[in-house]
């Protein structure tokens, strides 16, 4: 037998090549798999650096200090309040004598605080009441 020696080597390589032509060919006829869905995330509001920011439970008191705050539209107040004083930030919000926004933390303790902010994007904070105290319809 006369056998050449460093043939088998190239038959090797050209069957592994061949099988993953043949994997690789299969895979491009597939249609991809869609892409996963992204987890829901609550889009929070832009909050600015606070101008002032008051701390209490008294709706009379935080009307008092909103009139000596200085008047500006550009101004939002904003409420915000551990899940268990929820209903505590909402008497806040109606006694403030302006529109309020209520944001309710659920992993924080302790008692509601008002801010006075210059929001950084004021298409994202759209006051909840329009002009005539009524909730206003979510737009698309």
């Amino acid at each position: 037998m006369n056998a050449r020696i460093g043939s088998g080597w190239q038959t090797l390589m050209a069957d592994l090549s061949m099988v993953l032509f043949m994997i690789s060919a299969a895979a491009v006829g597939d249609a991809p798999a869609p892409p996963a869905a992204p987890p829901l995330k609550a889009a929070l509001p832009a909050l600015g650096d606070p101008v002032a920011v008051w701390r209490g439970t008294d709706p009379a008191a935080l009307r008092a200090w909103l009139d000596g705050q200085g008047s500006d539209p550009r101004q939002r107040l904003t409420i915000i309040a551990p899940q268990p004083s929820a209903q505590a930030a909402l008497t806040l919000a109606a006694g403030a004598g302006r529109p309020a926004r209520v944001l309710i933390e659920p992993q924080r303790a302790g008692q509601p605080y008002a801010a006075l902010t210059f929001d950084q994007d004021p298409a994202l904070a759209r006051p909840l009441l329009n002009q005539s105290g009524n909730p206003q319809e979510p737009q698309p």
